[in-house]
């Protein structure tokens, strides 16, 4: 299967920074994430990722809201992607959040650390679809 459309050629058009935004937004939370485990099971100060939980979800909201307008676009390429990849990171963020709850963390640094979880099993799978699907011939 070839990279070229008959329109022309797919991998020199151009495309919103969704893959560039999602990766920020992993890089965030793990960022926050290392923050709040280095404190476990003592109670961490919130602020830096909290922080870092807010940009990190405003960089991914901000990559889903581009990746909504995409027309001409491999959609079925990526929910097939998207699908797999958001199963796996749900299984490990699952076993990501039971090492913090069987840590002991508890109250709002568990919160907080759920919310990043939440953001990190969004990241990766947008990531790694949009890439797969902006090289695919669109639907």
């Amino acid at each position: 299967m070839s990279l070229v459309a008959p329109h022309g050629n797919d991998v020199d058009r151009p495309f919103p920074p969704i893959g560039w935004l999602s990766t920020l937004a992993l890089g965030c939370v793990v960022v926050g994430g290392i923050l709040l485990a280095s404190y476990a099971p003592r109670p961490a100060p919130l602020g830096a990722p909290v922080v870092l939980l807010i940009v990190g979800s405003s960089l991914l909201a901000g990559a889903g809201i581009m990746l909504s307008r995409l027309k001409d676009f491999a959609w079925t390429t990526f929910f097939k992607v998207f699908k797999w990849e958001l199963l796996a990171y749900i299984v490990v963020s699952g076993m990501i959040e039971l090492a913090f709850v069987r840590d002991h963390v508890r109250g709002s640094s568990l919160v907080v650390v759920t919310l990043m979880l939440v953001v990190f099993a969004l990241s990766v799978p947008t990531t790694a679809a949009f890439t797969v699907a902006r090289y695919h011939e669109a639907d």
